[in-house]
């Protein structure tokens, strides 16, 4: 039996979906996209063939038969194994009850930050929201859409997760320019040795 990897995020995604149901790769893509989940795992049609291709050779999922519809090309049907279900549950356990530090660099250019002048740290916290912003206004109308669709909660759970993350930094940063601009926090202080 060939030795199981561990699972990367969008084998994750794809195991899941199996669970639900068997399906071909295509129609895995269009469901993660429809559910946004798209934006928690990189998502491209190309990748998703390779991920399912690298699980057929684990013996986690298996092909159940081609289809043609019209003149598209076939397209192969998985379903997943009890050996990829045990492997998926296994994963989402460790997943959920482990915290990781991921090392994100923003916490590494924010320690840093006291290089730079504070007017420039100031614009660039600044820019930084307006992006984050503009990314929570995509996730509020992706939410939207997803409710509109009566989609169960259960199913985009991590939408709400990242939205969350993105109102908290949001706000955690206002303060901090408010702090700045007040001289609360000054970037004038002696230097220590």
């Amino acid at each position: 039996m060939p030795p199981v990897t561990p699972l990367t995020p969008l084998s994750v995604a794809a195991l899941a979906l199996l669970m639900e149901r068997p399906m071909h790769p295509y129609e895995m893509y269009q469901t993660l996209v429809q559910r946004s989940e798209d934006r928690m795992v990189k998502v491209r049609p190309g990748s998703l063939y390779h991920t399912v291709d690298r699980l057929a050779g684990q013996e986690l999922v298996r092909a159940t038969g081609t289809e043609r519809e019209g003149n598209r090309p076939e397209r192969t049907t998985y379903e997943i194994t009890e050996r990829g279900s045990l492997a998926l549950s296994e994963r989402v356990t460790e997943i959920l009850a482990t915290p990781i530090n991921e090392y994100p660099e923003f916490p590494v250019a924010l320690g840093e930050s006291h290089n730079l002048p504070v007017e420039t740290v100031i614009q660039l916290l600044r820019n930084r929201i307006s992006l984050l912003s503009a990314d929570l206004a995509l996730i509020e109308a992706g939410v939207r859409d997803l409710e509109a669709k009566k989609l169960p909660r259960k199913y985009w759970i991590n939408v709400q997760y990242s939205r969350a993350l993105r109102e908290v930094e949001v706000t955690w940063l206002e303060s901090l320019i408010d702090d700045l601009e007040s001289g609360e926090l000054s970037w004038s202080e002696e230097k220590h040795h």
